[in-house]
């Protein structure tokens, strides 16, 4: 249990969940992709009041799952890993939106979406 808590910054994966989390409701939003991600992903954007609360708490704890990712490989200097695993996930996100017949537009805004949410989170743990 020690080797995923220690020397791991609390207040950064916090913070970096958060930022995450935010960009993506901005990524997302008609005022940067979401009009046309919508579109090629065969859903309807809602208003805010039909926002799918579900999936918006499962979002959260994934990404504070994986701001853990990232704290653990920064407090283990092997950021590299966290490269690769980013690699992965979007290379499998990539397969997943292909079988679900996505639009090439909406795969590389997901895809986009987790490489710009992995770098935030990079980027909190350097300040913080």
């Amino acid at each position: 249990m020690e080797e995923i808590t220690a020397n791991v910054s609390w207040l950064a994966i916090i913070v970096g969940a958060v930022a995450a989390f935010l960009v993506g409701w901005l990524w997302y939003s008609p005022k940067l992709f979401g009009t046309k991600w919508a579109e090629g992903s065969k859903v309807e954007l809602g208003d805010a009041s039909e926002m799918p609360m579900g999936a918006m708490a499962t979002q959260a704890l994934g990404l504070i799952g994986l701001a853990w990712v990232v704290a653990i490989t920064a407090a283990t200097n092997s950021l590299l890993t966290i490269i690769l695993i980013t690699v992965a996930f979007v290379l499998l996100q990539w397969s997943g939106n292909s079988f679900t017949q996505k639009s090439t537009y909406a795969k590389l805004v997901d895809g986009g979406y987790w490489v710009i949410a992995v770098v935030i989170m990079i980027a909190v743990q350097m300040v913080l």
